[in-house]
């Protein structure tokens, strides 16, 4: 590592070759205003203005997120003409912005009102016309406003990043430049997978998910049985909403707030994700000796079915056709426990807590539905929690630690808990498949082969009892698609691969807690490079405290088997936990 010496207020440093002044400054100590810093500069265009600073070698101010360091360079941050300029800069952004601080649900997470405050921008300070502005509020997960676009592009490049997709663009020039998917279509009537990444980087409220908070209010007035299940991947993020370090596990917390905010009930997903691996393994099973088709891959994520049906309608037969956990379960619930508690399904509300947007159109299919009554009614994302907490007035850091109701579900194992990490399922089906094909349980419950918290593609040839199982992992559909073109071109040479929607898996979801270094003081430096891992642990270490770790071994899933659904694979369980797809033109 090669390094220049620089000065920043006269003061030397040394810092590393190549790195933007806006990074070599953050590494000395100092906070330069920056709408771009999620990612390492993911919008790199320089083109808000908010970083100015004054540099030599530099033709007057240059923004610092895009300019590298030089041997020698003096840096002025606090000059007045940098000052001046930045503030400048803000000012013009919040001119053409609709102002509406109070009502966003951004505020709180807001970069634009963090760099106004850091500058001491003045609203109204430029008067003029206002650019003319879209709402889309169709589609099921996502929200678009343009009016609080300021054109960072950042929702641009995440999505060409992450999943190699064009869904969102400048449409056309200037003043009348705007953010939206081809033709301003509305996410509804674009092949956008509704993962809700663009949500997670847009640093105003331009991008949100559609908050469902209403429908659960309007359930509790109307006397519904309002149960809630929360997935695994919440517990990991819910605590940064109050303030916890990224990667502190709050589950007996979550629990206690879910209790107090009035649910009837409050379950685990995991119980879901147990029965999940009952069903998928079978049906995996089921394809190796049978000859069904192969590669299996996973489908529990709706962001990657969505995905699938929209680019690659020929290979949905490869697709298992088990619903996701949160849809099983809410299955059951409206099934057996209704049936156990004495009440009609129709007066049941499932309430799913979830760290993805996908989920919200998820549990709008037609197919996820039994005789006309959909599994699951609303789904809400760990923020969506976050602001129902914050709204109940219940003091978070305060609560006890509380357990799951565990009346007929609610246990689970720790092979349901990793669900939420890229290569989770996967390895949580293969303690399940080792089992079913050598009447044991493996010596070391884990398989490292399949771990591992970043996107890309990672492959592992499984011997189990001689039986050689080849799976491939691959989060974000960037990743996926080299999966997927060797499966249409023949070539692909595995018998099961896990597919997730989000980069890193349901820990990284649309839906979870924003990670915004400007607003994470307590945090280091590198969080961006490692929340994911940090989250990761989390679960993983909730899976070695687990007594079963195993999901055919979980008490509950046998008797769910033994006085309800058969076996697994049963006419019963495919009638209430199993699910079809259907290729989708592009563009309706």
């Amino acid at each position: 590592m090669s390094l220049v010496n620089i000065k920043i207020e006269g003061v030397p440093y040394q810092v590393e070759a190549g790195l933007t002044i806006l990074e070599a400054a953050k590494a000395c100590g100092y906070e330069i205003p920056s709408l771009c810093t999620f990612n390492h500069g993911e919008c790199n265009q320089g083109s808000c203005r908010v970083c100015l600073v004054e540099a030599t070698g530099a033709r007057g101010l240059v923004a610092s997120c895009v300019y590298p360091v030089a041997e020698g360079m003096e840096i002025k941050i606090s000059s007045p003409k940098a000052v001046e300029a930045r503030r400048r800069s803000v000012e013009l952004l919040l001119s053409n912005h609709n102002v509406n601080c109070q009502q966003c649900l951004k505020n709180g997470n807001c970069e634009l009102l963090h760099v106004a405050q850091m500058t001491g921008a003045r609203e109204g300070a430029y008067q003029g016309s206002h650019s003319e502005t879209y709402l889309d509020e169709l589609a099921p997960g996502l929200v678009r406003d343009t009016s609080k676009c300021i054109l960072c592009g950042r929702c641009i490049a995440r999505c060409q990043n992450a999943h190699g997709l064009g869904i969102l663009g400048f449409e056309n020039r200037g003043f009348k430049t705007f953010v939206s998917p081809a033709e301003n279509r509305s996410f509804a009537n674009s092949p956008c997978i509704q993962c809700g990444q663009c949500v997670s980087v847009c640093p105003t409220g331009a991008l949100m998910e559609k908050s469902e908070i209403g429908k659960i209010d309007e359930a509790f007035r109307q006397g519904k049985h309002v149960v809630v299940q929360a997935a695994p991947a919440v517990r990991a993020s819910l605590g940064e909403e109050f303030g916890y370090p990224i990667g502190t596990p709050v589950t007996g917390k979550m629990i206690a707030a879910l209790r107090r905010l009035g649910f009837e009930r409050v379950y685990d997903v995991n119980f879901g994700a147990d029965l999940t691996i009952m069903e998928e393994g079978t049906e995996l099973l089921h394809r190796l000796t049978e000859g069904g088709v192969l590669p299996m891959i996973t489908s529990c994520s709706p962001g990657w079915v969505n995905y699938a049906e929209f680019n690659y309608g020929d290979l949905l037969p490869h697709l298992s056709s088990c619903k996701s956990p949160h849809q099983m379960q809410g299955a059951i619930i409206k099934s057996y426990w209704a049936q156990q508690m004495g009440y009609d399904p129709k007066d049941v509300f499932v309430v799913s807590v979830m760290p993805c947007v996908a989920k919200k159109g998820e549990k709008e299919r037609e197919q996820e539905k039994v005789n006309g009554i959909p599994d699951v009614d609303a789904v809400i994302t760990t923020r969506e929690l976050g602001r129902m907490i914050r709204r109940g007035g219940i003091m978070f850091n305060r609560l006890p630690d509380e357990e799951w109701d565990q009346d007929i579900m609610g246990d689970y194992t720790g092979a349901g808990v990793i669900f939420g990490v890229t290569g989770g399922v996967m390895e949580a089906a293969l303690r399940t498949v080792y089992f079913k094909l050598t009447g044991k349980e493996k010596e070391s419950i884990t398989f490292e082969e399949v771990r591992g918290h970043d996107a890309g593609i990672r492959e592992a040839a499984i011997d189990i009892n001689g039986t050689v199982v080849k799976v491939a992992i691959a989060s974000g559909m960037k990743s996926a698609s080299v999966l997927l073109d060797e499966i249409r071109a023949g070539k692909s040479e595995y018998q099961f691969i896990e597919i997730m929607g989000c980069p890193g898996g349901c820990i990284n979801g649309g839906g979870q807690s924003y990670v915004r270094p400007c607003f994470l003081p307590n945090e280091s430096d590198d969080i961006l490079d490692t929340y994911k891992e940090k989250r990761a642990k989390a679960l993983y270490t909730e899976d070695e405290r687990q007594v079963i770790r195993q999901s055919h071994n979980n008490p509950q899933i046998i008797e769910l088997y033994e006085k309800f659904l058969g076996e697994p694979n049963s006419h019963k369980a495919h009638e209430l936990l199993h699910t079809s797809y259907a290729a989708r033109e592009r563009f309706a």
